[in-house]
């Protein structure tokens, strides 16, 4: 069977044990979860599911009923299924708010900031990487006692900078790419979102970067409008106020298709919508949003620097459930935060808790003899030491139990060294085994050890605890 009449035979199967394509409402997919949202959950035959070669496990959360497939699959499942369901776009979407009636306000908040960033991590990972590259070529110590790479081989400087080039500029007009996100999952128009992020980021007006020293010099540029005082100032390294902004210009341009006639709708909207939504933000909005981020910062900056190890070992010990919930998500717009505060100790952090679960995987591998537990194990483990851990996660360390918790403690073990140790991260990237080029240079060999020890401990708890009569059971059957 080749691998497409793999990807067939799957979707068919599953559409059946899922109750049937009546029973389908809306199906989409992440990068490694096959998304749905069923009319009654209860006619799904799970312990079929399970059964499939493809899947790697199951669980269903805020009214979807997700089936883990694995990065690169399940998009190809993904498309025979919805074609086999007869699912249409606009169904989708219909039931999709049926589904988030079902969340509470905490689930809808994360829910939201996923369908925001989400879509941009691959973006975030790309420029991580290469801003991970340019920080391996131009680190001094790293390669030689007293020079850098690049110090050492001069013929690779412009090389460095030119990665360094590709690598910022992700970061440099972000809130544009949160633009086009947020205004797009709000209902307006994406490019419309892409425009105010470009105003908000515009070079007409103070780097953000700069503000803080334009204060104390007392050199903040002003508008003078109306007698108002309006500063003009960018918003850099921001997320809060792009993501109000955005807000507003769905809300303001949905109101507006509403009310001026269809002969002006296509000349008056966008163009009220803009300026009506980048007033605004620069008079009220912004600077609020602003020191609600600088705020949250600040928080988390003190719940970290006063915790010291106890507070990164709590952050790792319960990475793993933030995970299952999802909630995850919305760490990533707290992390560019604090890496336009000047670092951030959440790479250090996620790096732990994904090769702890791989580490727990691998060993659940060595220790079972169910052949198909087996090869998920193996494959979804090296995936977790690469940053996914979502395979491994739901379809070995939850299902036996002991791994997942013996992954948790073995983070927090991690966790607690990259906080004592004081890791930092530059940018976002691939929270796994390669996350160490992401941080400042003179922290990547203690975020290697912290990886280490987490990847080394969850391996050897989750061994001793598979020594008990209880859990040797499970794994051995």
């Amino acid at each position: 069977m080749t691998k497409q009449e793999s990807y067939q035979a799957t979707a068919e199967q599953l559409v059946e044990l899922v109750g049937g394509k009546d029973n389908i409402v809306s199906a989409a997919h992440c990068a490694t979860r096959l998304r749905l949202v069923l009319k009654d959950e209860s006619k799904a035959n799970v312990d079929e599911i399970l059964k499939l070669d493809l899947v790697k496990g199951q669980f269903a959360n805020g009214g979807q009923f997700q089936i883990i497939i694995g990065s690169g699959t399940v998009d190809e499942v993904y498309k025979h299924f919805i074609q086999l369901a007869g699912l249409s776009e606009s169904s989708k979407s219909e039931v999709k708010k049926d589904a988030d009636k079902k969340m509470n306000p905490v689930q809808r908040l994360v829910k939201t900031l996923s369908d925001v960033f989400v879509p941009l991590i691959p973006a975030l990972v790309a420029s991580g990487l290469l801003m991970g590259l340019n920080n391996v070529m131009t680190a001094t110590g790293l390669f030689f006692p007293d020079q850098s790479l690049v110090q050492a081989y001069p013929a690779l400087t412009d090389v460095a900078a030119m990665i360094n080039t590709f690598a910022s500029a992700a970061y440099s007009f972000l809130p544009i790419l949160i633009g086009f996100s947020a205004a797009k999952m709000f209902g307006g128009n994406p490019y419309l979102g892409a425009v105010l992020g470009m105003i908000m980021v515009s070079g007409d007006l103070l780097n953000a970067y700069s503000y803080g020293t334009a204060v104390t010099e007392g050199t903040v540029p002003y508008w003078h409008i109306f007698g108002l005082s309006i500063e003009k100032v960018g918003y850099q390294g921001t997320v809060l106020p792009v993501l109000a902004a955005a807000f507003i210009l769905a809300w303001l341009e949905k109101r507006l298709h509403k009310v001026i006639p269809e002969a002006l709708d296509n000349l008056l909207t966008p163009l009220l919508s803009v300026m009506i939504t980048s007033f605004v933000t620069f008079t009220v909005v912004g600077g609020i949003m602003r020191t609600a981020g600088d705020l949250l910062t600040s928080g988390l900056l003190w719940l970290h620097d006063t915790l010291g190890v106890v507070g990164g070992m709590i952050f790792g010990l319960l990475y793993a459930p933030l995970t299952m919930t999802g909630m995850h998500h919305s760490l990533l717009p707290i992390d560019i935060q604090l890496i336009a505060a000047g670092g951030s100790f959440l790479m250090g952090i996620a790096c732990c808790n994904n090769v702890a679960q791989g580490g727990a995987a691998l060993c659940a591998m060595l220790r079972t003899r169910d052949k198909k537990l087996k090869s998920v194990a193996i494959t979804s483990g090296i995936s977790a030491l690469l940053g996914i851990t979502e395979p491994a996660m739901f379809g070995v360390n939850l299902k036996l139990k002991y791994p997942f918790y013996s992954a948790m403690l073995g983070s927090a073990l991690g966790c607690g060294y990259v906080t004592l140790t004081n890791v930092l991260n530059t940018s976002p990237g691939s929270a796994g085994i390669i996350g160490f080029i992401c941080v400042f240079p003179q922290c990547m060999a203690d975020c290697l050890i912290g990886v280490a020890i987490s990847l080394v401990s969850s391996f050897l708890i989750t061994l001793l605890m598979s020594k008990s009569s209880r859990f040797n059971k499970e794994l051995e059957a």
